[in-house]
């Protein structure tokens, strides 16, 4: 599984290719526009993260923590969903 800092520079290289591109072609509104879609993009990927972190076991210096049960990753989803607009 990809690392969140491997997939969020992922995001932010493509996005800058593109910024480049629309700044060397002095494209201020395809500039503003990908700047928006950079943050909003951002956004939705770290909650796609963080539902993948609460779905997923953790691990503690190589021993497996206590495995939460599905119904409290559920519960722990719900709360993190009632956060978004």
């Amino acid at each position: 599984m990809r690392s969140r800092d491997r997939v969020l520079q992922s995001l932010e290289n493509v996005y800058r290719e593109a910024f480049a591109a629309a700044e060397k072609a002095a494209d201020a509104a395809t500039m503003a526009r990908l700047d928006l879609e950079y943050q909003s993009e951002q956004l939705r990927l770290e909650v796609l993260l963080d539902v993948r972190d609460l779905l997923t076991p953790s691990q503690v210096e190589g021993v497996a923590e206590k495995a939460t049960s599905f119904l409290e990753k559920a519960q722990q989803l719900r709360r993190l969903t009632k956060l978004m607009p």
